[in-house]
């Protein structure tokens, strides 16, 4: 199990006003929650306050993450991918872009996400939930869920880190939200608005360890 940063590249494009979300009259973060928690249309594309504010593919954005992951496990034409956590299948879509007649897979518990995928990978995508992947053991060269394993409750956790581990082959790649000071620790509270398990760096080695997970994993932080 490795430390690899595929993720910050994409992370840090973001400038992010904390106390402006917390503090909105028309959205309060209770409401703003309460709203994204439903993984609808006021998640992916309804206002700022809420979430993303309009979730929509952007040439280039994804695939330099995908062309890094490409790169580093040595993915090729007929490898199997698995998206755990894939919402409108962005990056799903970018890695056929990088390495055309790789057979790309994902899941995601949002029907709206799915509904309103990118075209060109929508027929790959699949409702379902992390904890009870529908697929056999060992069908994918690469199983990777990027900022989505945080959204689970902990009793969650450790059936979908072994599901992660159960399906995959070999390599596999977690990105989760995580703090390493009391700043970073308020950020996150005052930024998420679906994440369910705050945990420190040690804390989610832990579960890895507790679970069987091998892969590798990255955290990102909210300076």
């Amino acid at each position: 199990m490795a430390y690899i940063d595929f993720m910050s590249v994409v992370h840090k494009s973001t400038t992010r006003d904390y106390l402006a979300r917390v503090n909105d009259p028309e959205f309060p973060k209770a409401k703003a929650a309460a709203l994204a928690k439903k993984w609808d249309f006021d998640y992916w594309d309804g206002d700022r306050r809420i979430c993303y504010g309009g979730y929509r593919y952007m040439e280039g954005r994804w695939e330099k993450v995908a062309r890094a992951m490409v790169d580093h496990y040595g993915l090729k034409a007929g490898d199997k991918i698995l998206d755990v956590g894939c919402g409108k299948g962005f990056l799903a879509f970018d890695f056929t872009k990088v390495v055309p007649g790789i057979e790309m897979y994902g899941i995601d518990v949002s029907t709206y996400a799915l509904e309103n995928a990118h075209p060109g990978i929508k027929d790959r995508l699949q409702v379902a939930n992390a904890t009870s992947l529908p697929f056999e053991d060992g069908t994918f060269d690469l199983v990777y869920s990027l900022n989505t394993l945080h959204n689970l409750y902990c009793y969650d956790l450790d059936p979908a880190l072994r599901e992660i581990e159960r399906v995959a082959k070999k390599n596999k790649y977690i990105c989760v939200e995580s703090y390493e000071t009391e700043e970073q620790k308020a950020n996150l509270l005052y930024w998420q608005v679906t994440c369910e398990s705050f945990y420190t760096p040690k804390e989610w080695e832990w579960w890895f360890r507790k679970s069987g997970y091998t892969g590798d994993h990255s955290f990102i932080y909210f300076d």
